[in-house]
């Protein structure tokens, strides 16, 4: 039986730790190479391209930029246009995330007497989850007012607007509640029934609060894509930044109003993305935490 030695040519060895450092190390470098090669040759084909002062002049000249930010006279400012998608899409995730959760909650609900109910809330998601955003716009926005019903047929377009993506992005996000909730073990809502909590408080008291920590990620993927799409409100006559720009650019025959108001949503959007990254890779760390526990 022959032993392993201790010698010099054994510590001449690179141990499993300090290879693993060291492939990690080569994968960060080519990694980033490859990125800013990637973007280089972008940038060369771009600047080489026989219409690209052409371009310059039309997306990126300094003055229209900063013009169109800040508005004239005549035009709408951008970034006091883009308040108004905010504020829009406030409103709408508050509104969005109290509705999509009574309608999973709905959906969940067991037994025969509630059936019609579970219909009902099965037939909101399959509508609103098939119709374009921008038809629900249409139909929510002129067709309301036609109704001509008190207090319903005379609110503003930015009222309507917002029903429209009340209406829409509940449906996605109502799955997306259920989903968390049926991701629960059962074996979770029984300990609670066992205590001698009822079925509805052990919804809210032990099945609830371990859903909705599970998909915050998803849900945060969604308002994301509520953000961007605040701008189709502007169909229904709401100055808001894309309309603002649109503004600008037919009176000045220059595009740099796109550029910043593109430039406005990615200040909002890659925020909320890194934060979403950042609580999957938390939540997946505490689930392997919990696996080798």
């Amino acid at each position: 039986m022959t032993t392993r030695g201790t010698g010099p040519a054994d510590s001449l060895e690179p141990s499993p730790g300090r290879g693993s450092k060291m492939l990690g190390g080569q994968a960060v470098l080519v990694s980033s190479v490859s990125t800013i090669l990637f973007f280089a040759v972008i940038a060369l084909v771009a600047v080489l391209a026989p219409g690209s002062e052409i371009v310059a002049e039309r997306f990126f000249d300094p003055f229209h930029l900063k013009q169109s930010l800040l508005g004239t006279e005549s035009e709408p400012s951008v970034a006091g246009a883009f308040l108004l998608n905010v504020y829009i899409f406030t409103i709408s995730e508050v509104l969005i995330l109290i509705l999509a959760l009574i309608i999973a909650v709905v959906r969940g609900i067991p037994g025969p007497v509630f059936f019609p109910f579970r219909m009902v809330a099965i037939a909101y998601t399959d509508l609103f989850r098939g119709i374009p955003l921008i038809l629900v716009l249409y139909i929510i926005g002129f067709g309301v007012p036609g109704l001509g019903l008190a207090g319903v047929s005379y609110l503003s377009d930015v009222t309507y607007g917002i029903i429209a993506l009340v209406l829409v992005y509940s449906a996605y996000v109502a799955e997306v509640y259920r989903a968390g909730i049926e991701s629960v073990h059962v074996s979770q809502n029984a300990a609670a029934r066992s205590l001698g909590l009822s079925r509805w408080q052990s919804l809210r008291f032990v099945v609830l609060p371990q859903a909705v920590r599970r998909v915050i990620p998803p849900l945060l993927n969604d308002f994301i894509g509520l953000q961007k799409d605040t701008a189709l409100v502007s169909v229904l006559g709401s100055i808001e930044a894309v309309r603002a720009a649109q503004i600008y650019g037919a009176s000045q025959f220059n595009y740099a109003s796109y550029v910043v108001a593109a430039l406005l949503f990615v200040l909002i959007t890659i925020p909320l993305a890194r934060l979403t990254d950042r609580l999957i890779a938390r939540d997946k760390r505490r689930r392997q935490a919990g696996a080798v526990a």
